[in-house]
């Protein structure tokens, strides 16, 4: 005689192992039980999440930050922009997450992705990123139908003090060097907010 099944806790148990085989087949690493890991305060330390020790030190001085000051969290990031015969290179470490969600909240992240979110601006900013350029190269790459188009995008961009006139060489414009990296870090989050491994979301108007 066939014994009693409990299906509720097969199929749990069948989800349990389907979950590990997708997670061995894609790569991704799984999230660590819940005591898995050390615990600073209300942050749990994620042990090989990279097999680079530099990069698990900055990991772990984030999760250090964030659970010993009670942090939402922590973000740090660096890299190196070389193009047009310029070149920014940048570390930034260990910025609270509380500190940028106040920029979403306080207005100011929508006035300056309103100041550079027009397609016209970011072809402006793109292009003075790959090389400095002066108005009439502008118009001519970009195809303005008039010098007044590019000045009338120039003078926000220069306003909010993320495009400068070129020192070196007059009526020439440039990205002000230290906002290159901001400028690649805002496309590097709409990169991630694109990737479609995790999800698979479609953009609508």
């Amino acid at each position: 005689m066939e014994q009693n099944r409990d299906y509720g806790a097969e199929i749990d148990s069948l989800r349990e192992e389907i979950a590990e085989l997708k997670a061995m087949i894609g790569g991704k690493a799984k999230e660590l039980p819940s005591d898995g890991g050390e615990f600073v305060g209300h942050v749990q330390k994620m042990a090989n999440m990279h097999p680079d020790e530099h990069i698990m030190s900055l990991m772990s001085e984030c999760e250090n930050k964030c659970g010993e000051n009670n942090l939402s969290g922590c973000v740090t990031y660096l890299g190196v922009f070389a193009s047009g015969g310029n070149q920014s290179s940048w570390i930034q470490k260990t910025i609270p997450t509380d500190d940028l969600l106040d920029l979403g909240l306080s207005g100011t992240a929508e006035k300056m992705l309103a100041c550079i979110g027009s397609q016209e601006r970011l072809n402006i900013l793109i292009t003075l990123l790959r090389q400095p350029m002066s108005a009439a190269n502008l118009m001519e790459q970009l195809q303005f139908t008039s010098p007044g188009r590019v000045y009338h995008h120039l003078k926000p961009l220069i306003a909010a003090d993320l495009v400068q006139e070129d020192e070196r060489v007059k009526g020439r414009y440039e990205i002000v060097p230290h906002r290159v990296q901001g400028l690649i870090m805002i496309l590097a989050g709409v990169s991630d907010l694109l990737d479609t491994e995790f999800s698979a979301g479609v953009l609508s108007e």
